[in-house]
């Protein structure tokens, strides 16, 4: 007897210690768990964890771990980036977690580009196209296909895209939380003035650069581009983003370079840079490195992002040359 009213106290005990306990959220890349954790910051109700390695970059034909589908089991959300970045997610994870709510931050943003289909061409600052529903990019636009049918998923790299990224992961928590919901849109009104701010200042370099047509590693610079007025002429790609290109692509792209007077080529840390360097090279423009912050530290600092788009200010004026 005694031992069984022990095991009642035990329960009655556990049972409002497990109900008070923050909800768990996982965020599907680096990029994405950065921008959450900013949203969520000074609130105790959720707990905000990244699912992917940080340094991983953008989940190129990411197969999930049974790690992943552990993490995934126990959540309570997953933010996404969306527009087909998880695509690797698919149906294993209705079937590690049914229950799971999935807060799409891609969700609504108008002016997302098409893939590789965009490139070689200027980018028109009055293309508008809604962001389709994270379920249907899941299932109908490849990511590993490098977006050549599907709407280009790297809105993070535009500060401009970010800020609209925090306000709809704040919508997204606060319908997960409603009592964190005053919290959520603080933060994230916070955040996205800073970011919005920081596109400012693109677009004002932009304007003063002497040459703004660039070749890069792939598509994840479109947005950036398209904020400052740049021409991506090309890019130094084989069928993915990590992958080389072949001998005849690589020629290709120097005849572009030297056609379309291009002022450089900038190459991502995430992946290796020899080709590009020797494109560079053999048409004679100066190579650089861009982060598009697809990675980054385990413990990066929450102004991470904007230290790194800083230092991309410098690397473009400093390459491309200012009036």
């Amino acid at each position: 007897m005694r031992a069984l009213m022990t095991a009642v106290v035990a329960l009655s005990l556990a049972g409002p210690a497990l109900a008070g306990a923050p909800k768990k959220v996982l965020c599907s890349t680096f990029p994405i768990y950065q921008i959450t954790r900013s949203v969520a910051q000074g609130y105790a109700g959720v707990s905000v964890e990244l699912m992917l390695p940080a340094g991983l970059g953008c989940p190129h034909d990411y197969v999930l771990t049974p790690q992943d589908m552990k993490k995934i089991s126990t959540a309570d959300a997953l933010v996404i980036n969306g527009l087909g970045m998880e695509e690797f997610l698919g149906a294993p994870l209705r079937d590690a977690n049914a229950k799971l709510v999935v807060i799409d931050t891609s969700k609504g943003i108008e002016g997302a580009l098409g893939g590789d289909d965009d490139h070689h061409h200027h980018h028109d600052h009055g293309q508008k196209k809604e962001a389709p529903k994270a379920e249907a990019d899941h299932k109908e636009h490849g990511h590993h296909h490098d977006h050549d049918h599907g709407p280009n998923p790297h809105l993070f790299s535009s500060p401009r895209m970010a800020a609209r990224l925090a306000m709809n992961a704040a919508a997204g928590l606060s319908k997960l939380d409603p009592e964190g919901a005053a919290v959520f849109f603080r933060n994230a009104t916070a955040e996205a003035e800073r970011l919005n701010k920081l596109a400012d200042e693109f677009e004002a370099l932009g304007k003063r650069l002497k040459n703004k047509r660039i070749v890069t590693q792939h598509s994840v610079f479109d947005y950036l581009a398209r904020d400052m007025g740049l021409e991506v002429v090309a890019t130094v790609r084989g069928g993915h983003a990590g992958e080389e290109p072949s001998a005849a692509e690589v020629i290709e792209v120097i005849k572009t370079i030297r056609e379309k007077k291009a002022g450089a080529v900038f190459l991502e840390p995430q992946y290796p840079g020899r080709i590009g360097q020797t494109i560079a090279r053999e048409a004679g423009v100066p190579a650089a490195l861009l982060d598009p912050v697809a990675s980054g530290p385990a413990d990066a600092p929450l102004d991470y992002y904007e230290t790194v788009m800083r230092r991309n200010l410098e690397t473009l004026a400093k390459t491309l040359g200012v009036k």
